[in-house]
C-alpha cells in the first residue's frame, strides 16, 4: 500500500471510531478533519503522519526505548518468544466477550511499543469471538509507534503520554498493559464499567539465565513482583492471578536481539553484554504473572 493509501485507510478508521478520542489539552470532542488530522472543538489539531499514526503528546518526551530495542522485540515476537503468553491473553479476552456480548470490542494496549503484541492479540481475539475487534496502541516512544503503524493497517496507533491519554471516559472494553508501566487512575477513567484490565508482569524466573550472568554478585539476581501485585490489588478489584511459565530455544542471533531488547542490559558495559552472548545460552525461561481486574467502584 502506498503512503497516501495508508493515510486514507487510517483516516477512515479513525473517523469510524472518532468517539473514542478526546483532546489531551482541553478534553474537547475530536473529529477527523479532511482526512488529514484530528481536530477538537476548541481548535487543537493533531496531524496524521504519512506512516498512518497520530502524535498526541502535549509536551516533548525522551525515553530509553530506541530502534534497536524495538527491532529486538519484533524479532522475538516473530520467533514466538511471547506466543504462549499471548495465546492465554487472547483466551481471557474471548472469555470476557462471551459474557459481555459486545458487538464491537475495543482493546487499548497501553505501552504498545512496536505494536506486535496488539497486532497478534487483535487477530487472535477476532478469530475466536467472531466479532469486530479494534485495537488502539499508544506509547510515548515515537520510534515504536512509527514501526507499529508501518506494519499494521488494521489498528490505530498514537504517540501519547499514559498520564494524559487522548481518549474519552469509558472508551475501552479491555485495557492491556504488557510488561510496561501503569497509570491506574487513567486506566480507571478509560475502562468501561463492565470492562477488564489485563496486566502482565515478570515473575521470579523471567529471563533467569540472563539475570544470573548480568548480576553475578548482585542481589538483583533475585526478583519479586509482590509490590506490583499489591498495587494492582489496591487500584482494581483483582479477579484473577495466573502464572504462566515456559522455555524457548533461541539461536545466537535471536539471543542477541533478546539481550538488547531487555532492560536487564540497559547501562551494562559492552564487556558485560559480550560475556552474556559468549555463554551460549540456548534455552531461556519465560515466566509471567497475568493479573485480571475490574473497576472497584462499580456496584454489582
Amino acid at each position: 500500500m502506498t503512503k497516501s493509501g495508508k493515510l486514507l485507510t487510517r483516516a477512515r478508521l479513525m473517523e469510524q471510531y472518532e468517539a473514542l478520542f478526546e483532546c489531551p489539552l482541553c478534553y474537547g470532542e475530536i473529529k477527523v478533519d479532511e482526512g488529514k488530522s484530528l481536530l477538537c472543538t476548541n481548535g487543537h489539531r493533531f496531524d496524521l503522519a504519512k506512516q498512518g499514526y497520530v502524535n498526541m503528546l502535549t509536551t516533548p518526551s525522551k525515553t530509553k526505548y530506541d530502534k534497536r530495542m524495538f527491532d529486538g522485540r519484533k524479532v522475538m515476537n516473530e520467533a514466538d518468544f511471547f506466543e504462549p503468553m499471548l495465546n492465554r491473553l487472547s483466551e481471557i479476552v474471548s472469555q470476557w466477550q462471551a459474557v459481555a456480548h459486545k458487538p464491537k470490542v475495543t482493546l487499548l494496549d497501553a505501552g504498545c511499543g512496536e505494536g506486535s503484541h496488539l497486532s497478534s492479540l487483535q487477530e487472535k481475539v477476532g478469530r475466536q469471538v467472531q466479532e469486530d475487534v479494534l485495537g488502539v496502541g499508544i506509547d510515548i516512544s515515537k520510534e515504536g509507534v512509527l514501526m507499529a503503524a508501518r506494519n499494521d493497517d488494521a489498528n490505530l496507533w498514537c504517540v501519547a503520554d499514559l498520564a494524559k491519554c487522548p481518549f474519552a471516559d469509558g472508551a475501552f472494553h479491555v485495557i492491556l498493559n504488557i510488561l510496561s508501566p501503569s497509570n491506574y487512575s487513567e486506566f480507571d477513567r478509560l475502562l468501561s464499567d463492565d470492562g477488564v484490565l489485563i496486566k502482565v508482569i515478570p515473575d521470579r524466573n523471567y529471563l533467569t539465565e540472563l539475570r544470573s550472568v548480568f548480576y553475578q554478585e548482585d542481589d538483583r539476581r533475585e526478583y519479586s513482583n509482590e509490590q506490583t501485585v499489591e498495587l494492582f490489588d489496591r487500584s482494581f478489584e483483582l479477579l484473577e492471578q495466573e502464572r504462566i511459565r515456559y522455555s524457548v530455544r533461541l539461536n545466537p542471533v535471536q539471543l542477541e536481539h533478546l539481550v538488547h531488547m531487555t532492560p536487564l542490559s540497559w547501562g551494562a558495559a559492552d564487556e558485560q553484554v559480550r560475556k552474556v552472548l559468549e555463554h551460549d545460552l540456548q534455552e531461556i525461561t519465560c515466566d509471567f504473572t497475568i493479573l485480571v481486574g475490574r473497576k472497584k467502584e462499580i456496584i454489582r
